[in-house]
């Protein structure tokens, strides 16, 4: 099974939909423009998912196209099997069982073709593209900037010791530098020449 341009193109349009199905019929242009795809390219995919029943298409001035269905009762598989043909590694599940019944030398290889095609059907036919276009949208790693950038040094908090021996001499404590803070100071302290005892 492989997922071709045109399948992800389908897929992604349907999930565009899907997420303005309350907003009636959209523009192809503006199909195109949101999710990045080519505008030529889809019109193409459209008629074909209208043929298919999948889509409305809408015509005037605000026409457009529109899911037939709702998103909830239109499945990943339904679109894959539309688009790019058997979900199986190759040919359909039939071929696969009837090349496990025929060819005994190879019967193992093409049963795990079969356990693979079995699990990618599952998956796909029970995911709707409502399932889909329900998962929120979005960049969800920081940017390099973000895990780059140093965070700031705070100085620390003056202790309860250095607290009560301020209040015993009437004056409140400056909070402790930090490490950093103290080894930038010292580097800055510049050496006084030692002064000559006279007698």
């Amino acid at each position: 099974m492989k997922v071709s341009q045109k399948g992800l193109y389908a897929l992604q349009a349907l999930i565009m939909l899907a997420r303005h199905e309350n907003e009636g019929a959209i523009k192809i242009r503006d199909i195109a423009y949101e999710e990045n795809l080519p505008e030529k390219f889809l019109e193409l995919i459209l008629v074909e998912l209208k043929n298919a029943r999948i889509v409305d298409s809408v015509r005037g001035a605000k026409g457009g196209y529109q899911l037939r269905r709702k998103a909830s009762e239109i499945h990943l598989s339904e679109i894959m099997r539309l688009i790019d043909g058997p979900l199986a590694p190759f040919g359909d599940a039939d071929s696969l069982r009837d090349l496990i019944e025929s060819d005994g030398s190879h019967r193992a290889l093409y049963q795990v073709f079969l356990q693979v095609r079995d699990a990618a059907a599952y998956i796909l036919e029970s995911t709707t593209i409502a399932d889909i276009a329900r998962i929120p949208s979005g960049p969800l790693k920081k940017s390099k900037a973000a895990k780059n950038q140093t965070p700031k040094t705070k100085p620390t908090a003056p202790s309860a010791a250095d607290r009560s021996a301020a209040s015993a001499v009437g004056r409140t404590p400056k909070p402790r530098a930090s490490s950093r803070e103290r080894d930038d100071a010292h580097s800055k302290t510049i050496a006084m020449p030692r002064r000559e005892h006279i007698s």
